[in-house]
């Protein structure tokens, strides 16, 4: 769980473009919503490697949506089960349902119709959202914390070396 952290934070403090990482919260977030191993889930994370996201940012707020799920689990499971008992859309599901293999993508669990449906609904939301807060982070909030007393203390703190050591070996066994 380091290593992702490792990774955001020298994203976020480094050249990194403010769109990749941005787009990378957006996958997390659509990531985080589904149920994990289901076919869409596995699908749309091997889909997510083929665009250009920061992949650290992708899996440390998948982790973080994960985290929080069971508090977001009653919308998520309501949106689902409105999206499923459409009247317009129940042809639709009946002739998915009918098709050869498609039955396994969970498409008719509630959790997986209301994840994927929530989290393309907030995709380009949270991708602009976290745009302007990439700036705001490097620009205001980085200067501050390089000036406080706490960051200053934890520099000279003598366990500090130690854990600088062990960052470098994990960004260095990239």
């Amino acid at each position: 769980m380091l290593k992702p952290i490792i990774k955001l934070l020298k994203a976020l403090n480094g050249n990194l473009k403010k769109e990749s990482i941005a787009a990378g919260f957006a996958w997390g977030l659509l990531l985080g919503l589904l149920p994990a191993g289901n076919f869409f889930w596995i699908v749309l994370f091997v889909v997510s490697f083929f665009f250009n996201h920061h992949h650290w940012s992708k899996i440390l707020f998948m982790v973080v949506i994960k985290l929080f799920l069971g508090l977001l689990n009653p919308a998520v499971d309501a949106a689902g089960w409105e999206i499923l008992h459409l009247q317009a859309l129940q042809p639709a599901f009946t002739s998915l349902y009918n098709m050869p293999l498609v039955p396994l993508t969970g498409f008719n669990n509630t959790l997986v119709a209301g994840g994927l449906c929530i989290g393309i609904i907030l995709w380009l939301p949270v991708y602009f959202i976290f745009r302007l807060l990439v700036p705001l982070y490097r620009n205001r909030f980085l200067p501050l914390i390089r000036e406080s007393k706490v960051y200053k203390a934890v520099l000279k703190f003598p366990l500090f070396p130690v854990i600088e050591k062990a960052v470098k070996a994990v960004s260095a066994g990239q």
